[in-house]
């Protein structure tokens, strides 16, 4: 049975660094996996989450196609823009939209922790920054790390299992975007 990758570009400016790191990723996979992408940028969707839970919020085709996506993927690549310190606004919609009780996680009576849906997955995050690796890791916290780990995708059940820095890539060169392009490739093959 090939193994179900599902490879997301979380940036939601199309022809980013993201989509060439995604696609050049997807490329690369062997015949021993089933790849399936999806686009942030091609999405269309409201990203605010309005009455929070209390009022059910009906999903835009794309939405439910993301929800679709996660439930087929064993594992899950993730490239993201970090802006801010923290995840683009559009993505940070996409989680509040469809990581939903009965989702992705379950609350049930007498227990404070929740049951985790996504249970299972596994994942690895690709962030790709305009500060230096290193002062985002160990000035700034990392604090998209932490969120996704801990509080998004672990929450739900999603283990994390590695995560890559690359920046700064705002002035970076191109022999050393080439350099990360053929990181991705070599990440494949674990």
């Amino acid at each position: 049975m090939k193994k179900r990758i599902l490879v997301i570009d979380a940036n939601p400016k199309p022809a980013s660094f993201c989509d060439a790191l995604a696609k050049n990723y997807s490329q690369s996979c062997n015949s021993e996996c089933e790849i399936r992408t999806l686009s942030l940028s091609a999405m269309t969707f409201d990203p605010d989450l309005s009455n929070g839970y209390d009022n059910v919020q009906p999903l835009e085709a794309d939405l439910v196609d993301f929800q679709t996506q996660l439930q087929w993927a064993a594992h899950i690549v993730l490239f993201i823009p970090v802006w801010w310190g923290g995840l683009p606004a559009k993505f940070k919609g996409v989680i509040d939209r469809t990581f939903l009780p009965g989702f992705a996680f379950q609350y049930q009576p007498n227990k404070t922790i929740p049951d985790k849906l996504l249970k299972g997955r596994t994942a690895e995050v690709i962030l790709t920054l305009d500060t230096p690796a290193w002062y985002y890791r160990f000035v700034q916290g990392a604090p998209v790390t932490k969120q996704l780990k801990h509080t998004i995708l672990g929450f739900c059940g999603i283990e994390v299992i590695s995560t890559t820095y690359l920046g700064p890539i705002i002035s970076s060169t191109p022999e050393q975007r080439d350099k990360w392009l053929k990181q991705m490739a070599k990440m494949t093959g674990k």
